[in-house]
């Protein structure tokens, strides 16, 4: 449904207030609605107003289509027998809805947050974009999307603008329930404790603070052997939700509480929040009265994910979600960004949402699980079969799905269990309507250049990818719009030696640097009998069998990938990008990855100083002969990445610009080198 002109949808609200309406939409509550940038037109779509608020739901719990909800039947009820959760809303929609483009752009909400105006506009990323600066250039708005997020994490921070899902609390006859929980944390300094969630999210608070049973681990790497810490050297501290330890941490081993903890949040109404939600602006409402917007209903929504977003996407697929209570199809395309191989901790008992899984961070998490494709696979090991889209493909509400991957995700999140086999020996179908990319020479998030010290041991990755995602957005709208096919696919493969093991990868001698040697790995986990079929964990940590297959793009003689869209940056290269970065000595574990961060190792200048430094890559000068040749060689790889339809034409002038700065930047000013 489209939003309708002020007085319309102002009268549509007050008719939600009372009267209920389809796809488990109760009411819509407005807190604020107000123009963007003071009523600027953004094209020939004209005006953007923000609207913001809660929705209040009611799911049946005897309905199918909600039966995937763990502990769904435990939930409490009210006099009609039906579910109620609340989820705050954010909307930035056309003022006048009819100019727009008739997509809905759902961006599932990182922890909380907003980031796909960051994304796609080349913008930072705001919780609450307000000023100029926030909106970028106006891609998004320019091309007439409505810019929809929905909270669907009970946990996040109580920080401002973070979106949030209020759940109810279920019960076994009247009586709390319980659970064990496993709280990981990883010091990169000095401290004596830490808290038993994940990151800064609220935790499950221990039941008992006493209990004799509550064990707490220490080890060097995710598949170390654990040490027990004596019971009398720790203690829960009195906020129930974080632990202190004797003596203190030692930075880079991995620490882990087991424990019991009560009340779990039915985690997997976020999923149902926003199913319910986005049907009811795709479809309208039942009430003939309410149904009166007609022509202004949206035709088609796209769901956008990033990192944690992306995975709850595949799991949101898994599980059966995008079909409503009434059947009917919720997302028409959906975009799982930078997800790796994996789903995640979104719909079982006292789940943990943002936990992920990396090669040194959130070990052995339910996030790398099988099933790793779209279409069905089997592993002979465990007598398990299924795919990411078997529950969608039955019922006919399979969408249109990209995946994107830069270089980290396959070093650190598995990412080529997607596309290849889970013993790595072979490449996988992929379903006809799905398209993967590999965004070659890129770490978790876009780069920046020139790229500056951080916390890592070597430059971060300065690949800015999102060039590329603004095409691609371009031909998933295309896609679901109009049917016209998006460009092929570009991922490593196995049968072209693009697609190897860690051991197998030919980097080149670069003084200072050494490959990794442990990327991540997804296992065969245990978390007990009843996980699968009820979402309830019980065994923690896991048992762990063996591992699948861990495989990694394969480089060239500077160390740059060979495979997936090559950014001018790799066909026209001032150095070498990768998608692995290690941590410092400093902070323990020097010999492990450090998550989510890249590598820039830039070429030397010239030949003398390659050869002073035995740095076996050609030096800026023996490739090119000045800034006229490299910028000719940069603007032909563009010209070629928007021909094939991964970048715009639009685009261009700024890429190649942007391909003469990086040049001014490392030999003019050194800037980039320091």
């Amino acid at each position: 449904m489209v939003w309708m002109n002020r007085l319309g949808f102002s009268f549509l609200l007050l008719l939600l207030s009372c009267c209920p309406a389809i796809a488990a939409v109760k009411s819509v509550h407005t807190l604020e609605r107000t123009d963007v940038l003071g009523g600027k037109a953004f094209g020939k779509v004209g005006a953007y107003e923000r609207v913001t608020g809660k929705v209040n739901f009611t799911v049946d719990p005897k309905a199918p289509a909600n039966q995937h909800i763990t502990d769904i039947e435990l939930a409490p009820r009210n006099a009609d027998g039906l579910v109620e959760f609340a989820a705050d809303f954010y909307v930035l929609k056309p003022t006048d809805p009819s100019l727009g483009n008739g997509t809905v752009l759902f961006e599932v909400s990182n922890r909380g947050g907003k980031g796909m105006i960051g994304m796609f506009s080349d913008s930072p990323s705001a919780r609450d974009p307000r000023d100029e600066k926030d909106f970028g250039d106006g891609f998004l708005l320019e091309r007439g999307y409505t810019l929809v997020w929905l909270g669907w994490q009970f946990d996040v921070p109580h920080q401002p603008d973070l979106l949030r899902l209020f759940s109810p609390v279920p019960q076994v006859n009247g009586q709390p329930i319980t659970g064990v929980v496993r709280s990981e944390f990883i010091a990169d300094g000095p401290t004596d404790g830490f808290s038993l969630a994940d990151r800064n999210h609220l935790p499950y608070l221990v039941a008992d603070p006493a209990d004799p049973d509550a064990q707490m681990t220490v080890r060097d790497r995710c598949e170390g052997t654990r040490r027990a810490i004596p019971r009398a050297q720790w203690k829960f501290n009195e906020d129930r939700g974080s632990v202190t330890l004797e003596g203190g941490l030692t930075p880079g081993k991995i620490y882990e509480v087991v424990y019991k903890a009560k009340d779990p949040a039915l985690v997997g109404l976020g999923p149902t929040g926003i199913r319910d939600f986005l049907a009811y602006l795709k479809y309208g409402a039942d009430n003939a009265s309410i149904n009166s917007v007609g022509d202004f209903k949206y035709k088609r929504v796209l769901g956008f994910g990033t990192s944690q977003s992306g995975r709850f996407l595949r799991a949101f697929l898994y599980n059966g979600s995008n079909g409503d209570e009434q059947g009917r199809k919720v997302f028409d395309g959906v975009w799982a960004h930078v997800a790796g191989g994996g789903r995640g901790s979104f719909n079982h008992r006292f789940a943990q949402a943002s936990r992920d899984g990396h090669p040194h961070m959130n070990c052995s998490y339910p996030t790398d699980i099988f099933p790793f494709t779209d279409l069905p696979q089997s592993d002979a090991e465990t007598g398990m079969t299924g795919g990411i889209l078997d529950k969608a493909t039955l019922t006919a509400v399979a969408p249109k799905v990209f995946y994107t991957n830069g270089s980290y995700e396959y070093w650190g999140r598995a990412a080529a269990l997607i596309h290849s086999s889970i013993d790595g020996k072979q490449d996988a179908l992929m379903s006809p309507g799905t398209r993967a990319y590999f965004l070659t020479g890129t770490q978790h998030g876009p780069g920046a250049f020139p790229p500056k010290r951080g916390a890592a041991e070597h430059l971060p990755n300065g690949n800015d990818y999102r060039w590329h995602m603004r095409a691609l957005l371009v031909s998933m709208n295309e896609w679901v719009t109009s049917g016209k096919e998006p460009p092929a696919s570009q991922v490593p493969k196995v049968d072209k030696d693009q697609l190897v093991s860690a051991g197998a990868v030919n980097w080149p001698k670069i003084p200072g640097t050494k490959l990794p040697t442990r990327p991540q790995r997804a296992w065969r986990a245990d978390y007990g009998p009843e996980f699968r079929s009820k979402g309830i964990v019980t065994q923690e940590p896991p048992k762990l069998g063996n591992a699948f297959a861990a495989m990694v793009p394969q480089v060239d003689i500077d160390g740059n990938e060979t495979a997936g869209i090559r950014h001018p940056m790799l066909v026209a290269p001032l150095g070498s990008y990768t998608g692995w970065n290690m941590r410092k000595a400093s902070q323990g574990a020097a010999d492990e990855l450090y998550s989510m961060v890249g590598s820039t190792f830039f070429f030397a200048k010239t030949r003398a100083e390659r050869m002073k430094t035995g740095d076996p890559r050609l030096s800026i000068e023996e490739r090119y002969k000045n800034k006229q040749d490299y910028v000719e060689k940069f603007s032909a790889a563009a010209r070629q990445l928007a021909k094939d339809g991964y970048l715009l034409e639009s685009d261009l002038d700024m890429v190649i610009r942007r391909g003469a700065w990086f040049w001014d930047q490392l030999m003019t000013t050194r800037a980039a080198a320091k």
